[in-house]
């Protein structure tokens, strides 16, 4: 795997919880944020709950929290409720062109996804941490990620 592109995103960090459990943070740009400033910022948590995923993400003074199978799928039931603030997390789990692939999303529990290219099949390098950012983020609210997931698997030779 390229260690860059697998990269924790900008800032990553770890912090223990009350029991002594291990959690991870990331903070993310907002885009969207209209006159609350140039520079809105969220945080995600991330709480093993045994076979689910909890994903908690603070922004302004508001607080979303979700369980679901993996982090991939706790990110995208934010995002839904962001985009009622017209907001948009700016990381590879948002981007119009990054989708998880079912064997990479088993194994890294919905934190890694992959680049995708139209008419071209993810190869390793193509994987990237979820609450990573990069040149190449292309945000899009849920639905266009989805519009976009279905237009590459059309374009795939058969």
């Amino acid at each position: 795997m390229n260690n860059q592109e697998l990269q924790y995103a900008r800032d990553a960090t770890i912090v223990t919880s009350n029991g002594g459990r291990m959690m991870e943070q990331y903070t993310v740009f907002l885009i969207g944020a209209g006159t609350h400033g140039n520079d809105e910022q969220a945080v995600f948590t991330l709480h093993d709950a045994g076979t689910k995923c909890r994903l908690v993400c603070s922004y302004r003074d508001k607080v979303i929290e979700v369980e679901e199978d993996d982090y991939f799928e706790a990110l995208f039931q934010i995002r839904l409720r962001l985009e009622l603030d017209g907001l948009l997390p700016f990381c590879y789990g948002a981007s119009g062109r990054v989708y998880p692939e079912g064997t990479v999303i088993e194994m890294s529990r919905g934190l890694i996804a992959c680049k995708i290219r139209m008419g071209q099949p993810p190869k390793e390098t193509d994987l990237v941490n979820i609450f990573a950012d990069g040149h190449d983020v292309v945000p899009a609210f849920p639905r266009m990620q989805q519009e976009c997931w279905d237009a590459w698997l059309a374009s795939l030779p058969s």
